[in-house]
């Protein structure tokens, strides 16, 4: 199975600045006449998709897509080798550090949200990561 991950942003320049910026990714091409960017550098592509604000998700959704800070119960998690310098990276690029890094027997973690108001978590291993989890 493939896996793509598809985020919405309402500005496609300011998207492809923080992913490349932000996180390390590249842009490798633009799809759809210029509304969608394919950006490259982790496990699996991204598709930053130019989506208005106010629109709709879909014909079935209740709510309309709104740029502030929201909740959603997935989210990227992005392993980092430094946290420090990327969650300073990350911010230079227009994040927003949403809780201090905290300190895990298989590493450290912070969480922050996108200038989307997509939330992220940077992961900086300890040891064997989840691997030291695992049942």
């Amino acid at each position: 199975m493939q896996l793509l991950i598809n985020i919405d942003v309402d500005d496609l320049a300011r998207g492809i600045g923080f992913y490349q910026h932000g996180l390390g990714l590249r842009l490798a091409r633009r799809l759809f006449d210029g509304s969608v960017a394919e950006m490259l550098g982790g496990n699996a592509p991204i598709y930053l998709l130019a989506k208005a604000p106010g629109s709709s998700p879909s014909k079935r959704a209740d709510g309309r897509r709104d740029y502030r800070r929201h909740w959603t119960p997935v989210h990227l998690d992005f392993v980092v080798e430094d946290l420090e310098s990327a969650i300073e990276r990350a911010l230079d690029a227009g994040a927003e550090l949403e809780d201090w890094p905290q300190d895990f027997e298989w590493g450290r973690q912070a969480m922050l949200s996108d200038p989307f108001g997509h939330g992220l978590c940077f992961i900086e291993w300890k040891g064997e990561g989840y691997t030291g989890a695992a049942l």
